[in-house]
């Protein structure tokens, strides 16, 4: 029975994410309950995403590690700190709009990319690649960028931050990388279905907790949950667009697709595990507005990716 609900939450994995989604919008009750959880809910995240990649596709990833970790460090931290000089520049640092560009620009894939990129008819093992590497270098991307963030408070508090997420990042992935070993050490096709059903639900789930913000803003402020959600999908949308463009005709024209599925859907969700609640809470109506083009890539972006890949 668990492996037909997770075999079709596989099939279905588009349907699912839309679900999820509508599910944080109309069940305001109980995204409200996930929501206080939602620090173990990403964690919990981590481990199932390790469990379905494994060790050895981590291991994996060090075979490209010249252009992997390259890529990481201009998405995760050259990328951010760029936009932060340019809202510097025009005086919008302290401003709430400027916290939400950078984080969003500074954290890892999303967990749930892999699945995103198979939906997408994209490189899945790449995909995994970046994941891993991106996930495993955040710590160290995230600190100038989190250093340089003045309302964040002072440097010592920023360290705290960066090391509880690399302990968090470490004991969750290990976890699912040992559960792998000792449950599925040679996973049949049917034991992989599993598993990414799996990773989809425990992706759609999450969802409903990071829109618990959305539900009562939608009441009290529309005109404001229009302009994250506009934002939201410019920051992911034109990262996408741009990532394509730009590798598309480059050596790492192979490497494009799940580049670009990295570039624009990132894990803003990490920063509730290590940040402060009143540093957070102003960002918890773009944190649900963010899940919206993320979710929706499968379903509005497919045509923009065969555009961008396909052959001359």
């Amino acid at each position: 029975m668990i492996n037909r609900i997770l075999w079709l939450a596989s099939t279905h994995a588009r349907l699912c994410l839309i679900l999820g989604l509508a599910a944080g919008v109309a069940l305001p009750a109980v995204a409200a309950t996930l929501m206080p959880f939602l620090p173990q809910m990403v964690a919990a995240l981590l481990t199932v995403t390790a469990l379905r990649i494994g060790h050895r596709a981590a291991l994996g990833a060090t075979r490209d590690l010249r252009w992997g970790i390259v890529a990481v460090a201009v998405l995760q931290m050259l990328l951010p700190l760029v936009l932060l000089g340019a809202l510097t520049l025009a005086g919008l640092e302290n401003t709430p709009a400027a916290l939400a560009i950078v984080l969003a620009s500074s954290a890892p894939a999303i967990t749930g990319s892999v699945n995103l990129a198979l939906m997408m008819r994209l490189d899945g093992g790449r995909m995994m690649q970046m994941l891993v590497l991106g996930t495993a270098a955040f710590p160290l991307t995230v600190l100038p960028v989190l250093a340089l963030l003045s309302q964040l408070g002072p440097a010592q508090q920023v360290i705290m931050a960066a090391l509880k997420l690399l302990i968090v990042i470490f004991l969750a992935t290990g976890l699912g990388f040992a559960l792998r070993a000792w449950l599925f050490p040679k996973p049949t096709e049917g034991q992989v279905k599993a598993l990414d059903g799996l990773s989809v639900l425990a992706f759609s789930v999450i969802v409903v907790g990071l829109m618990a913000a959305l539900n009562p803003a939608l009441r009290s402020d529309p005109l404001g949950v229009l302009h994250w959600t506009a934002l939201a999908f410019a920051i992911s949308y034109l990262l996408q667009l741009f990532a394509l463009l730009i590798l598309r005709k480059g050596s790492l024209r192979p490497m494009a697709g799940p580049l670009a599925i990295g570039a624009g859907n990132r894990n803003i969700a990490i920063f509730l595990v290590a940040l402060p609640p009143d540093v957070i809470a102003p960002l918890m109506i773009f944190i649900g507005c963010w899940q919206l083009p993320m979710y929706l890539t499968p379903m509005l972006l497919p045509q923009l990716y065969r555009w961008a890949l396909a052959h001359d």
